[in-house]
């Protein structure tokens, strides 16, 4: 079974990331479940979804410590969730920040050493800036398709695979992007 976390805050496309990759995992045969917190995402507050797929799935929720993979669109996000990766799990961080309420009105400040931290306790990370391929891409949305490109890399499944989830969950106007998006994340390096 693979667990996969995506982490990010309103408006990243959290959801969409893990609704592409239930449809590529549902369409290879495995068995699929799901679960997502989004209570204060149109404000901007931490969205989160479980992915877990494999032969037989019998919880939606992935326990501390057992997700091989999370892929974290902004970087506070990445650690209100370390606790979910598993050991030899990797992460996958976009080191975009997103100054959540208490930081815009100046109450707190954003944490300063975050990937130094993570570096120095995580040997699995892998940080990413995504600023190149999003104007690439020609949208700063298509955030969560790059990061899902660069997730891709570590799974079993195949370009066409992805290209039809993205084809299955996107408006028509703008899956080309999508896949321009989701090519450039394959792509980039850390």
């Amino acid at each position: 079974m693979k667990n996969v976390i995506f982490a990010g805050v309103g408006g990243q496309g959290v959801i969409l990331a893990s609704k592409i990759l239930m449809e590529v995992a549902m369409n290879a045969g495995y068995d699929v479940k799901e679960s997502e917190v989004h209570g204060m995402a149109q404000r901007g507050g931490s969205v989160d979804c479980n992915v877990r797929y494999g032969e037989k799935v019998h919880s939606p929720l992935i326990p501390r410590a057992g997700a091989d993979y999370i892929v974290s669109l902004e970087l506070l996000e990445t650690m209100r969730k370390m606790e979910y990766l598993a050991p030899e799990g990797t992460l996958i961080v976009n080191r975009e920040k997103v100054d959540p309420a208490p930081v815009q009105t100046g109450a707190m400040q954003y944490p300063a050493d975050i990937e130094e931290w993570v570096k120095e306790h995580v040997p699995g990370s892998v940080f990413l800036d995504t600023a190149g391929a999003l104007k690439e891409a020609g949208s700063k949305k298509a955030l969560n398709i790059v990061m899902l490109g660069v997730l891709s890399n570590y799974l079993e499944f195949t370009e066409e695979q992805w290209a039809a989830g993205i084809r299955s969950l996107v408006k028509e106007k703008f899956v080309d992007m999508n896949i321009k998006a989701f090519t450039l994340g394959r792509g980039l390096k850390a």
